[in-house]
């Protein structure tokens, strides 16, 4: 018996339905206590490993291709890992790995990964990690399929299967009439197969269904039957397999006979992950996913026949679309017999669908295609998807038989019927094209209150579509009789090939260590993360992996609906009704501090008498279980009372003068003189979208009471202990020394778990207080989303002014931010963004202000880069608009205004931009910039819908706190008598290696091997008062710490060493304890230098300077707006680094981060201030599809710190600001389109640059259809 592996998402799979199947997880696969699995075990030394809570579903992956495929392709690698989402590293580490088991492995492989290292005095080939210290992955050592389960399957005969459960019932019945009995008696009741329809309802949005029918058992709906005329598919066969059975048709028949099979396995290959697919039914996405089917348009155009049967009867459909609707079954039939038909799917009436047959045959002159586009290549649901079929007469092109369908228009599939028998009898040409595109236009009718916005955009989609099917029966019609039909234009031929996702190649290039550095020394080396096999192995402790203490209750917060409004009333009642619910939580149990008055505005843990945003806690419920609590939770009512004004954006909060105060300036010459004397004055405003951080572990904290002395263990998600433990205390009442907070490692946080984690330990304290039990409060998603806020949105309003040959002289620039409903950090925020403003760039007469807005939403953040990435892309692109108005390449304006010798920032500090002009010219060079901007201006005369774009930007990164309290730090290092060494420090561990680091410091100072040195956790009862992890700083200001702890030990070993110089370590150890040296000491580093007037504006607020340049290219599709980022080559000068595999792991994964915010994510709010975008299903952040084909980063060689510890810098947040260069590379391929179009040069793009702005700023015949003109209000960002 064949034994297959499946992938599967744990947190939809259904328990009940696993009955004779065996589960393998992440802790079955390997673990260090018994063998590592090779997966695990290059997953980890490849780097592919950072914050790590994403790991153990990559291993899961890669795992179950290599079990059904040993050595895989790249393309079945890259598919295999299309569904797993990392915020953390940028992917390329995580392929590294993988492309060690593909085939290519060999020759191939050192080709592509060959490493050049460059040394003061030398260069030499080396890599991030070595492969030969592999271990070999040998199939025959897995774990074979339990043989009790096989004579199951074989012998046991198959029986109705019902689970009871406490509020609900499952079964799972074995013959189609049990079936029908079953929906006859239980018509509500839903059927469930891969879970991926119903689960989401239930488990996201408060669905609940009491009856559950699971029908994947039954024989019948899983046959699978090639015939003559076709192939017939079982309703409750999976995704997968439906795309295997495909792709074996296609390489068994004649093309001819399997043109519907490539046009249905073109949409399955993007149709959510494998792990979406290998449980998915055919039957079930058919109907559940009616309204944004990528299939059903595809099959109704096909003339797919659907069997559906009901108690008695069973009848055949020729169905061409399926609407459900009032319980009825309403089908259009169009001529032709060849279709693909579902096997017995349950409608929600009685019937049952009991056959889809995709059958294979087309008559010559017949043609189908399917399309689609997304927010998001793979994994993500369409925007819109299309089926499409013609029919000529023989031997012409005169339409004998048109279907056009389409998804994600309205609220089921719908067929253009009316155009289509309108164009029955016209010639396959631009006039038919013409009046097909206005008659579809014309019936298509998008409903106007469509949540996501993009009414315009789909309207323009559904024109491309048919426009490119246009294209391709023309060139069809060519291949068949090249004489009679000319095809297309070749210039139009490569808007025909879909953008396919690839194994991405790398090139790392790092700075050797000095020959004459010890072997034992691991400094500058590139040393694996000190968790990575603990990462993959599953092994690795978050908040939620701690043990569950006895008596434990689970919290879940009830929320605000209303974005500003006065409570009149809370009804707790019926919650306290349900079962397990211990107690309510609101404001009245907080024994002392509920608002926070850090600045004049307060920050709130419960609401207690109005709410000034949706999402704010009102109450908390604790529960048993997260089940009852969650179910408890809906039944809180809370009556409200609206308030005005209810502010969202920007613009409102500039119309009512909402702001926090205070508002900041920084003015550097007279730039009302120079603007008096420039040539030319451009003005504009750019809208920044904001960002949700995304960090793989949402929220999480356990508070656990000791029982005396009001004392209380608070394991937290935090970038920040000591704030955690101030915040607590004073919600408690009680001092800081009764707090004890403790943190293992964080789960990725980018900024977003400083304040608010405080808050919601807060509410989790309470609780604990409340109830004397411990109390747990994991967020979902969709309330970490809802609740935390993010980067800020922002607005920039600039004025430049510039002389003829591209020198600017005179900038005045406003900057509105939207804080949201509390202060948090936006008043910070907005200075760093004034701070940083300048990036690269002298500007001589310089005025800049920003603004925090006050609005009803909930409050935004610090986010990786702090107001940086929105300021420098406000600056690149009046930068890349002086260029264009110029008529100056834009890479000559930036070399021509870039800082270039000793100079001085706006606000007067100094700064040398030597390795700016570096990193420029090695960019430049490295990426053979001129070269290939000349192969892409070839390209775009050669192609006229697709155009590529390159773009390269210079980064001047500042790094510092403000303050020099703020970059404290301290450590402390305990000896014990067998040598081993106890490390820890106020650093927090988010994913950026910091321990690893701070473990190489240790071993270097102390001269051990780094196995010596153990690090537990951060607490705040070893380091007191540590300041947080942010700004990049962790490993500066706690290294020093560290090395000054360990300088202390040395010292008073020093005495022991010298008597017995031929000693080792152990001797030496033992010699002091025995001695009665003190072998624990603390290390302290007080803090870099820094102030900022702001009377003034000058000041020295920053400790040194990063310096990066990045040089992107793109391609995009113009019909579509979709694009593909190619190649990417970044230079960053981080002087030298401890560990270069963690550095470049950085720089790769914030670059990414920054991809999502340029080009890809976006926050939709609703008219009442809610939040749509709250889960992986509507935000979409880069997955593998998106990083570049080609991703190089090398790090600026000879580069020398002295303000750092051992030379390095910090580069943590840096890196992000690079991810625009994508978005000049897209606005430099749409460029090229206007001006080949006659378009008029100025033109705006706003942040992110999605796929719906690209395309309707690449302006034609068909948006001129849709919206008239560029310049239609498309994007408005709150």
């Amino acid at each position: 018996m064949f034994q297959r592996h499946y992938s599967a998402n744990a947190c939809l799979l259904p328990i009940c339905s696993l009955y004779g199947m065996a589960v393998t997880t992440v802790e079955g696969v390997g673990s260090t206590r018994t063998r590592i699995h090779p997966v695990q075990e290059r997953l980890a030394k490849c780097h592919g490993s950072q914050c790590g809570f994403c790991t153990p579903g990559m291993v899961m992956s890669i795992y179950t291709l290599l079990r059904n495929h040993p050595e895989p392709t790249y393309e079945q690698m890259t598919a295999a890992l299309a569904g797993n989402l990392c915020r953390c590293t940028g992917y390329r580490p995580i392929l590294d790995a993988c492309k060690t088991f593909c085939k290519v492995r060999t020759s191939d492989y050192r080709r592509e990964k060959i490493l050049v290292l460059f040394s003061f005095s030398f260069k030499e080939s080396a890599r991030l990690f070595s492969p030969d210290e592999f271990q070999p992955l040998d199939p025959t050592q897995e774990f074979i399929f339990p043989p009790e389960l096989m004579r199951m399957a074989e012998n046991q005969p198959k029986r109705t299967l019902v689970f009871h459960g406490e509020r609900m019932m499952w079964i799972s019945p074995v013959t189609l009439d049990e079936l029908q009995d079953l929906k006859a008696a239980h018509p509500k009741a839903p059927l469930v197969v891969g879970n991926t329809g119903v689960g989401p309802d239930m488990k996201f949005r408060g669905v609940f269904h009491p009856i559950v029918i699971a029908p994947a058992r039954i024989p019948d709906l899983n046959v699978v039957k090639c015939m003559s005329d076709g192939l017939t598919i079982g309703a409750a066969c999976s995704l997968s397999l439906m795309k295997d059975v495909l792709r074996n048709a296609i390489l068994e028949l004649p093309e001819e006979k399997t043109k519907i099979f490539y046009a249905v396995l073109q949409q399955l290959r993007t149709l959510g992950g494998e792990q979406i697919r290998n449980v998915a039914s055919l039957g079930g996405n058919i109907i559940s996913r009616k309204s944004t089917s990528d299939l059903n348009p595809i099959l109704a155009a096909g003339n797919c026949m659907l069997n559906l049967a009901s108690q008695g009867k069973r009848d055949p459909f020729s169905v061409l679309v399926l609407e459900v609707q009032d319980d009825t079954v309403q089908g259009a039939r169009l001529g032709s017999k060849w279709a693909l038909m579902p096997k017995y799917v349950l409608l929600p009436d009685a019937y049952v669908s009991a056959s889809y047959s995709l059958l294979s045959d087309l008559v010559q002159g017949e043609y189908i295609s399917a399309f689609r586009q997304a927010p998001r290549r793979e994994n993500a649901l369409p925007i819109i998807s299309a089926g499409m079929r013609v029919l000529f007469e023989e031997g012409t092109d005169k339409i004998k038989d048109l279907s056009i369908f389409y998804g994600g228009a309205a609220s089921t599939t719908v067929c253009a019927k009316q155009a289509c028998q309108t164009l029955i009898g016209r010639y396959w040409n631009e006039q038919m094209l013409d009046e097909a595109s206005r008659l579809i236009l014309n019936e298509i009718i998008l409903p106007n209150s469509a949540s996501d916005g993009k009414i315009e955009y789909k309207k323009i989609l559904i024109v491309s579509f048919f426009y490119k099917f246009f294209l391709e029966v023309l060139q069809s019609l060519k291949t068949m009789d090249p004489c009679r039909y000319p095809g297309i234009p070749m210039e139009y031929e490569s808007v025909l090939e879909n953008f396919q996702t690839k194994m991405p190649q790398s090139i790392q290039i790092y700075q050797n260590v000095e020959l004459s550095q010890s072997p034992q020394d691991p400094v500058g080396r590139p040393i694996m993360h000190q968790s990575g096999i603990k990462h993959a192995t599953g092994e690795a402790v978050y908040i939620d992996d701690i043990p569950s203490v006895d008596g434990e209750l689970f919290l879940s917060v009830v929320t605000s609906s209303r974005a500003h409004a006065k409570i009149v009333s809370v009804d707790t009642s019926e919650a306290l009704k349900e079962p397990g619910v211990f107690d309510i939580i609101t404001a009245n149990d907080v024994p002392a501090t509920n608002e926070f008055h850090y600045s004049d505005d307060p920050e709130i843990i419960f609401a207690r008498n109005k709410v000034i945003c949706v999402g704010q806690i009102v109450c908390a419920v604790a529960a048993d279980s997260y089940a009852h609590a969650k179910q408890a939770a809906a039944k809180v009512k809370i009556e409200y009372e609206a308030l005005e004004p209810v502010i969202l954006t920007i613009e409102d909060a500039i119309r009512h003068n909402s702001f926090f105060e205070p508002k900041r300036k920084l003015e550097r010459g007279d730039v009302d003189k120079a603007f008096e004397t420039v040539d030319h004055i451009l003005e504009g405003e750019i809208h920044i979208g904001g960002q949700e951080h995304f960090y793989m572990e949402t929220q999480s904290v356990l508070v656990v009471p000791k029982g005396e002395d009001k004392e209380m263990d608070v394991f937290v998600s935090t970038q920040h202990p000591a704030f955690i433990q101030e915040m607590v205390a004073a919600s408690l009442g009680v001092p800081a020394n009764r707090i004890m907070c403790h943190v293992k490692r964080v789960g990725g946080a980018f900024g977003g778990k400083l304040l608010k984690a405080g808050l919601l330990a807060s509410v989790a304290s309470v609780a604990a207080n409340k109830t004397n039990r411990a109390v747990r409060l994991i967020l979902s998603r969709g309330d970490d989303m809802l609740i935390t806020g993010g980067r800020h949105p922002f607005i920039g309003k600039y004025k430049v002014g510039f002389m003829n040959d591209g020198r600017i002289r005179a900038v005045d620039v406003k900057y509105y931010i939207n804080g949201g409903c509390t202060p948090d950090e936006s008043v910070l925020v907005a200075e760093v963004s004034l701070l940083k403003m300048d990036n690269a760039y002298k500007i001589p007469n310089l005025r800049c202000w920003a603004c925090a807005c006050k609005t009803n939403l909930p409050s935004n953040t610090a986010f990786r880069g702090f107001g940086f990435p929105q300021s420098g892309l406000v600056t690149e692109t009046w930068i890349t608009e002086v260029a264009e108005k110029t008529g100056l390449s834009p890479e000559k304006v930036r070399e021509m205004n870039m800082y270039k010798e000793d100079e001085q920032t706006h606000f007067k500090q100094k700064l040398d931009p030597q390795n700016l002009i570096r990193c420029w010219n090695e960019c430049m060079e490295k990426s053979a910039y001129y070269s290939r901007k000349t192969a892409i201006e070839e390209f775009n005369k050669q192609n006229y819908w697709k155009k590529k774009g390159i773009a390269i930007v210079p980064m001047k990164f500042p790094f510092g706190l403000g303050s020099r309290y703020l970059s404290q730090a301290a450590a402390l290092v305990h000896i014990y008598t067998d040598g081993s060494v106890l490390l820890t420090h106020g650093g927090i561990e988010l994913g950026q290696g910091i321990h690893t680091k701070m473990i190489q410091v240790a071993s270097r100072e102390l001269n051990i091997p780094m196995s010596y040195i153990h690090f537990c956790e951060t607490s705040t009862t070893t380091v007191p008062n540590a300041c947080a992890s942010v700004g990049s700083a962790g490993t500066d200001v706690n290294g020093m710490a560290v090395k000054d702890a360990c300088q202390t030990l040395l010292k008073r070993l020093q005495p022991i060493i010298n008597e017995n110089p031929k000693g080792n370590w152990n001797d030496w150890i033992k010699e002091a304890f025995e001695q009665s040296v003190s072998l624990s000491a603390t290390g302290y580093f007080r803090g870099y230098d820094a102030d900022m007037d702001w009377e003034k504006g000058e000041g020295q607020p920053f400790t040194y300077f990063l310096y990066g340049t990045a040089c992107s290219e793109v391609e995009i599709n113009c019909l579509t707006g979709d694009h593909k980022n190619l190649r990417t080559d970044i230079v960053m000068d981080i002087g030298c680094s401890i560990n270069p595999a963690v550095d470049i792991g950085q720089i790769e994964g914030a670059f990414v981060q920054g991809i999502g915010l340029y080009t890809m994510e976006e926050l939709k709010y609703s008219p009442e201030g809610v939040l749509h975008t709250r889960g992986p299903d509507q935000y979409k952040i880069p997955a593998v599809c998106d990083i570049p084909e080609q991703f190089n980063v090398s790090l600026l060689s000879s580069s020398q710190n002295p303000y750092a510890i051992y030379s390095s810098k910090g580069l943590g947040e840096a890196g992000l600001f690079l991810g625009c260069s994508v978005f000049f590379a897209l606005r430099d391929a749409i460029t090229c389109v206007r001006n080949e179009r006659g378009l008029k040069k100025t033109f705006a793009l706003n942040s992110p640059l999605t796929a719906e702005q690209i395309r309707a700023a690449c302006t034609d015949d068909f948006t001129k259809m849709v919206i008239g003109r560029w310049g239609s209000d498309l994007f408005n960002y709150v």
